[in-house]
């Protein structure tokens, strides 16, 4: 079972103890829009070659779409539509004005030059520029996409549309209208999920360990927001493997030994452990920040965290959620959890239709009483449905949906 189909399990819970209207239902099921695309790029070697981009628009019932563009020779429509979908129920759950969108290219990015990967974004510009724009459509970073890809994206929109166009996409460098706090938005939002379940728990953060698979942007900036919140992060890992250390590991310093290295493996004073042995570690909150598909019924069982704060799409099955439950444990789920992201994105766009922008210190703050809102909202409807956290979360993004369908006129 892949994301996509693991993502229709609690939808379909969640229509079913609403008893949503099946107009409604059917609404949210399809996308409003989807465009495929051929791009040709005249290659380093003289030729040319066609690559086939995608976008769609999931839903513009609560706002414009919003969603990344990911770069993947294995990037498909079907694929591309259901992330939008998935943005959809993430922007709602997190209080956003936005619908879902989602883009992907048919490359594999790594076997281009810089110049012919410049040509490839600029050209996937120019066949989608009809259905994106600022209050239609806006991109940003996902798969192998970066700050300078959203760079060259909004220089050639700017260049379509005969003016400075940094508002139409997010995740840019802060020189063309990036937002402060947006590296470690998705991470300080996973963290603040979880202190949020620890109150709930009434267990203070002094008291709590963690355990942190993953050490990339999410993963890293999770286990450092939990060591400066008094956390005491007990083990990370990477792809090379992971570490442990029963005192508590100075995450800032593993950060450093990461770059001089390249993995958190043989971190002075740590202990190696398996991936396995993180997983089932007895820890307060244990925080997947690595792949999907790493909580499964095979290994659910084991898991000693009280609370899953989910910072990767997808690390648990819901055949392992039913175990879970049935162990008393909370899972924060990555609709809610991993949210930071996309709310500081919607801070960036705000501040380029502005042109005028924060400090960093007033973009942690706005986001986090968006994230505390959010998981309030989501425990209040798991606590009146009698269903977890994840089924709730669904629950808000319909409830969300819907309202502005019967508002709107659109059922």
């Amino acid at each position: 079972m892949n994301i996509f189909e693991m993502a229709q399990i609690p939808l379909n819970k969640a229509i079913e103890v609403m008893h949503l209207d099946a107009g409604a239902a059917g609404i949210i099921a399809a996308p409003e829009r989807t465009l495929e695309v051929a791009i040709p790029v005249k290659m380093d070697d003289g030729t040319t070659k066609v690559f086939t981009g995608y976008r769609s628009q999931h839903s513009t019932i609560l706002g414009p779409a919003k969603g990344g563009v990911r770069y993947h020779q294995n990037v498909n429509m079907d694929e591309v539509k259901t992330l939008a979908f998935w943005m959809t129920c993430k922007c709602a759950v997190a209080g956003l004005p936005y619908g879902g969108g989602k883009g992907g290219i048919i490359v594999d990015p790594a076997k281009l030059s810089k110049r012919e990967l410049e040509a490839l974004t600029r050209g996937f510009i120019d066949k989608i520029a009809p259905i994106i724009g600022e209050k239609m459509d806006i991109p940003a970073p996902d798969m192998n996409t970066n700050a300078q890809i959203m760079g060259w994206m909004m220089d050639e929109f700017s260049k379509l549309k005969g003016q400075y166009e940094p508002g139409f996409i997010t995740g840019k460098a802060i020189a063309v209208g990036g937002s402060l706090g947006r590296t470690a938005a998705t991470g300080r939002g996973v963290v603040v999920a979880a202190l949020e379940a620890l109150k709930l728990k009434g267990i203070a953060p002094a008291d709590a360990t963690a355990a942190v698979q993953g050490f990339g942007n999410v993963g890293s900036w999770t286990a450092k927001l939990f060591c400066d919140a008094g956390v005491n992060v007990v083990a990370v890992s990477d792809v090379y493997g992971a570490i442990y250390n029963p005192d508590g590991l100075d995450c800032y310093a593993v950060d450093e030994h990461v770059k001089k290295t390249g993995s958190v493996v043989d971190y002075p004073g740590s202990k190696p452990i398996t991936n396995a042995e993180l997983l089932a570690l007895k820890v307060t909150v244990l925080a997947p920040c690595a792949m999907e598909l790493q909580i499964t019924a095979e290994n659910a069982d084991a898991v000693q965290a009280e609370i899953i704060a989910e910072g990767a799409n997808g690390p648990t099955t819901p055949d392992a959620d039913t175990i879970l439950d049935a162990k008393g444990i909370m899972v924060v789920p990555d609709i809610l959890a991993n949210g930071g992201g996309v709310t500081v994105s919607y801070f960036e766009w705000v501040q380029n239709l502005y042109r005028y922008f924060w400090c960093e210190e007033e973009v942690i703050e706005k986001q986090t009483a968006m994230m505390v809102k959010a998981f309030k909202e989501v425990h209040a409807k798991a606590e009146e449905y009698k269903v977890n956290m994840r089924v709730a979360a669904y629950i808000v993004a319909l409830n969300s949906l819907v309202e502005a369908m019967k508002i709107r006129g659109i059922i």
